[in-house]
């Protein structure tokens, strides 16, 4: 495990279409990658086949490894629990969907040393419908306000975190979409760069017009509950 810098956290949720050319993309990301990786699934109680396909993808190469839920518990949960489990110095995030690159981790390593979450921002190059680009826009309108962590695209599935940092986020449901915002509150330095993106070509969305709009809103009143809760601390000396 030491020779490795970056594991991979990817949520997996009935994304069974996806995974063989994930598997792909991966396997051409790992021949180039600046950081040497790994990829972790995180099976979220899948209802498809995409457990027994992530196994088989694990059993021809030990870059890839998984954890496995008993049902589904949701996205936060799965990222929290990847999270968890890194033991890596970096730890990397992106969703099964390939709606981005999983080579453009090269593009944000280049800052990984400099900055403690680094971040894609989808928005100069966004491949989705009209309403789930404007839902997108407002919701993140709307958590720039109340975080002020000014970042323009905060739910890009495309992020690398100091794992030192990753592991202190106090997860609960829906604060997936405020992680620069919880980096920022243990002191981190955060940044966003130019991705690309691109539309999703197999599976299904799990995510409709409400959750982007009213769960967001909804959740920024728990990142100031949170904000104002937060214990951070920093151990000058130890005997």
């Amino acid at each position: 495990m030491a020779e490795y810098k970056l594991t991979i956290v990817i949520p997996v949720y009935n994304e069974s279409e996806n995974l063989e050319r994930l598997e792909t993309s991966f396997l051409d990301y790992f021949a180039n990658a600046k950081l040497k990786s790994l990829v972790l699934f995180v099976d979220d109680g899948s209802k498809d086949d995409s457990l027994e396909k992530i196994k088989s993808i694990c059993a021809k190469s030990n870059q890839f490894k998984y954890i496995s839920f008993s049902r589904n518990y949701g996205l936060s949960a799965a990222i929290k629990a990847g999270f968890d489990n890194v033991q890596t110095e970096f730890t990397g995030y992106i969703d099964a969907d390939l709606q981005t690159d999983p080579n453009e981790f090269n593009l944000l390593a280049e800052f990984c040393t400099e900055y403690h979450l680094v971040t894609g921002n989808r928005n100069k190059d966004r491949k989705d419908s009209f309403v789930k680009n404007l839902s997108s826009l407002i919701a993140n309108g709307i958590r720039r306000i109340f975080t002020k962590d000014g970042m323009d695209d905060t739910g890009c599935p495309l992020k690398i975190i100091h794992t030192q940092y990753a592991k202190k986020i106090p997860m609960f449901k829906g604060l997936h979409r405020f992680l620069p915002a919880m980096i920022m509150l243990q002191g981190g330095r955060i940044k966003q760069v130019d991705v690309k993106h691109f539309p999703r070509i197999a599976g299904k969305a799990n995510f409709g017009l409400l959750n982007r709009l009213i769960g967001p809103l909804i959740d920024c009143f728990a990142y100031l509950w949170m904000k104002k809760k937060y214990i951070n601390y920093h151990i000058q000396e130890k005997n």
